[in-house]
């Protein structure tokens, strides 16, 4: 019979438990701004890369349109961004920053960088915390469906 893992001791209840107060955290760094995690990283990507479909924006994201589709109706009715066809091809939506979100950028990114200082981790300690959560994600996308299908 395997030894069943503690709850204390499983690595995805310590993930989760993260996530959580991962999740208040950012909560309260963007309440000024009135964006929740989700927007924040819509915004980020598109900070980064310019316009983009929203195809290509729930691919990067990790969001599927259900998802995506609310949260850029609300980014746009708040000022952030703009969706509109494309002009090469008209089923495809385009998403665009607004100079609102163009200007708040480095605000933004002032304020969440000084909370992410607030952890007290150095660059080192988080690049390395950042690393091994990468390599569990990599890990856990790997391991087929198959993997857990009955016999």
């Amino acid at each position: 019979m395997t030894k069943p893992i503690l709850l204390d001791e499983q690595l995805c209840f310590s993930i989760y438990q993260a996530h959580k107060v991962f999740n208040h955290f950012y909560a309260k760094a963007l309440e000024p701004f009135h964006l929740t995690y989700s927007q924040y990283i819509v915004l980020l990507v598109l900070w980064e890369q310019g316009s983009l479909s929203v195809k290509s924006l729930g691919q990067e994201v990790g969001l599927d349109s259900g998802t995506l589709t609310p949260l850029l109706k609300r980014l746009e009715k708040d000022g952030w961004v703009t969706r509109q066809r494309s002009k090469e091809d008209e089923r495809r939506l385009d998403v665009s920053l607004t100079d609102k979100a163009k200007q708040q950028k480095d605000v933004i990114y002032a304020h969440v960088g000084s909370c992410i200082d607030a952890i007290g981790l150095s660059n080192d300690q988080y690049n390395q915390v950042k690393s091994d959560v990468e390599r569990v994600q990599k890990l856990l996308s790997n391991v087929p469906d198959t993997t857990f299908a009955k016999n």
